[in-house]
């Protein structure tokens, strides 16, 4: 019953939207799909923060959701910066429900169990580094951080094993940590795993130790299409 993340899917079976044009993404669901069932079992669980599909809205997305539904695993999907499909819960969840979908669910204000681990998620915004943010951005940013907290107390509610925070954004970026991290650290929080960053920006994204917190890039391209255990 292992635990595995990989970030950045950007699944288009149904949508004119392929990743072919990036350099080192050709051929990505086939490869994914490959090193997928060569790495999970059936038992396992697979975190997802974000970037799950280009799909604008839900009939999009089912190509998508029905190939990762076949992939062994149980999958725990968060929200990223391009799923422009996600809605609430109760839709999300409805939407699952419709088309039978068995082994994915969506990590939104709740936490998940593993055999070993607990596991939360958001999906994180920019953070002020060198300046303030714009209302915009500081209204997001702050509901984001409100989200991970509610996330972390109701896994404290279920007697919660040793946490795992998914988040897309990155929470640490040029060395400065967000409030994001700040909470994890309230809440003991031993690993969190990201994505969002791409090609020339991942080999400057911050892996290693904060705050008690050890942080791992987990792009698809960055891990070559390959989703990686998660251990502590």
């Amino acid at each position: 019953m292992a635990l595995y993340a990989i970030s950045d899917l950007h699944l288009s079976l149904s949508t004119d939207k392929p990743m072919d044009i990036f350099g080192g993404w050709d051929n990505h669901t086939q490869k994914l799909q490959e090193n997928w069932q060569s790495t999970v079992q059936a038992e396992d669980t697979v975190v997802i923060p974000g970037d799950i599909s280009w799909a604008m809205q839900f009939d999009e997305l089912v190509a998508d959701f029905a190939w990762l539904d076949k992939l062994p695993g149980k999958k725990l999907i968060g929200k990223g910066n391009h799923d422009y499909w996600w809605t609430t819960k109760q839709k999300l969840d409805a939407f699952l429900n419709a088309h039978q979908f068995q082994t994915i669910s969506f990590m939104h204000n709740n936490s998940f169990e593993t055999a070993q681990y607990t596991i939360c998620g958001t999906r994180g915004w920019i953070f002020p580094m060198h300046g303030a943010l714009s209302p915009f951005d500081e209204k997001i940013f702050k509901r984001e951080v409100v989200r991970l907290e509610q996330s972390l107390k109701h896994a404290f509610a279920q007697n919660a094993k040793p946490l795992i925070v998914a988040m897309h954004y990155p929470p640490i970026v040029d060395d400065i940590a967000s409030d994001f991290v700040q909470v994890m650290a309230q809440y003991g929080v031993q690993k969190c795993v990201y994505g969002h960053l791409h090609g020339d920006a991942a080999p400057h994204a911050f892996c290693g130790e904060r705050a008690g917190i050890h942080f791992e890039l987990v792009s698809c391209d960055f891990l070559k299409f390959c989703p990686k255990e998660i251990v502590l």
